[in-house]
């Protein structure tokens, strides 16, 4: 069955591969002064090098951003690694810091950080701008079948995965929580990776986990070679509930086959999206939104395939680095 998406729409714990960082970029930044570069041959006043900050090395981010990091590389001519990090929250902070230059972020958790709100409460940023949406990131309840957790609100009282303090995974987890009129305090929450919530489950150490990432997710198939994965369903109204409150998230249907299960379950979604920093100059960013979205379809990751230009702009409720903008300004694209 085809998948459905409806849109409707800190903690830093390490400073990662400063070695591949660009420093400081001298070029024009976001001022819309160009460097004469749009034939993708690096400018004498971009960064010689570009880090593109991920996620853990078993989420969705690290193999795809590897993949994305080489057609960057080749449509620029600026030097571009991947390298793993802790996701969302982080890779927003060290942007902004000026320790990486390009990152995976959700689009709710780029909204919270230009806002000041949750990670980023009165600490807004100001200096991180959107590149563009990539493809839907589920929120998947992971769970066993013999567990007996068959809705959110079974997870009371049980010990819970949420992933680190400050993370998106964090946050859409106090939001499902909050709208079953639940918080993290009804829960035995531990402030997992991915991977080791999947340990977990199978080690019997947890019950259940939050995991929010691009579906197959890598640690939950490992986790179906050896347990039966059940996902834990969020009930329609409770969906249109969320998206009511929090309109960067979207309903969400997650296949029958799934990590082997025999029926289709309803949750919801939110945006994986790159952002940059706005130091990079107008024309490398226009040649790195070039490279990413004219190069989707040659990407061997399965998420490659929800990349697409026309839904460039879908959940960006920040502003875009004016180099992305005169792409998809060239190319029709405008936000819906």
């Amino acid at each position: 069955m085809k998948k459905r998406l409806f849109p409707v729409v800190l903690t830093l714990a390490t400073t990662v591969g400063l070695a591949a960082c660009g420093g400081t970029d001298t070029g024009t930044g976001g001022n819309g002064k160009e460097a004469e570069n749009n034939e993708g041959n690096a400018s004498s006043e971009d960064p010689q090098f570009l880090n593109l900050l991920t996620g853990g090395t078993s989420g969705t981010y690290y193999p795809l951003g590897g993949e994305m990091a080489t057609f960057i590389s080749d449509g620029t001519g600026v030097e571009t690694t991947a390298q793993s990090s802790n996701a969302s929250a982080e890779n927003v902070a060290q942007l902004s810091s000026g320790d990486a230059e390009i990152a995976f972020v959700q689009t709710d958790v780029m909204s919270n950080a230009v806002e000041g709100v949750n990670s980023f409460e009165g600490e807004p940023v100001d200096n991180v701008l959107a590149l563009g949406s990539l493809y839907p990131e589920t929120i998947q309840i992971v769970t066993t079948a013999d567990s007996g957790i068959e809705s959110v609100e079974d997870l009371a009282g049980k010990s819970v995965s949420v992933g680190a303090p400050g993370s998106g995974t964090y946050v859409n987890a106090e939001q499902i929580l909050e709208i079953h009129g639940m918080s993290m305090d009804d829960i035995n929450q531990q402030p997992l990776s991915f991977d080791e919530s999947t340990s977990g489950i199978q080690d019997g150490n947890i019950d259940a986990a939050f995991i929010t990432a691009g579906t197959p997710t890598g640690a939950v198939e490992g986790l179906s070679a050896t347990n039966e994965v059940a996902i834990v369903p969020i009930a329609e109204d409770k969906v249109n509930e969320l998206i009511e409150t929090y309109p960067y998230y979207a309903s969400d249907v997650i296949e029958a086959g799934t990590y082997g299960m025999e029926n289709e379950v309803q949750t919801v979604a939110v945006l994986a999206m790159i952002a940059v920093s706005d130091t990079l100059s107008e024309d490398l960013v226009y040649n790195m939104t070039k490279s990413i979205y004219e190069n989707a379809e040659n990407m061997a990751h399965e998420k490659a395939q929800f990349i697409k230009l026309e839904n460039a702009l879908d959940g960006i409720g920040t502003d875009v680095h004016p180099g992305a903008q005169r792409y998809y300004d060239e190319q029709g694209v405008s936000a819906k």
